[in-house]
């Protein structure tokens, strides 16, 4: 899983091609800290399919405006630089985010 900041974002994500997982955490966030294990769980099972990155909004707060990250946890998926999907706060679960991946591999 590539660990990005406010300057690798832009060139790995919104310049990427094809399908990108993004895991936006923040420091002190329970809900992040509980989905972790979960999202390198399924970089490992999907990695061959989609590209799993993960970025720490607490280091890069006009990144995750400009993402319109304004609740933790979010886990979007990108194709192409454009943002298609999103899971924010309660519904990022392990289960949901699963399904969401299925859709896109």
């Amino acid at each position: 899983m590539l660990v990005l900041d406010k300057t690798t974002f832009e060139p790995e994500v919104l310049k990427g091609e094809g399908y990108i997982l993004v895991d936006f955490f923040g420091d002190g966030c329970v809900s992040c800290e509980a989905l972790m294990p979960h999202i390198e769980e399924l970089s490992n099972k999907y990695k061959d399919k989609l590209k799993f990155t993960k970025i720490n909004t607490s280091k890069a707060r006009r990144l995750a405006i400009g993402q319109k990250v304004l609740g933790l946890p979010v886990i979007a998926i990108y194709k192409d630089g454009e943002k298609i999907d999103e899971l924010v706060k309660e519904d990022a679960t392990a289960e949901n985010v699963e399904k969401m991946i299925q859709k896109y591999v």
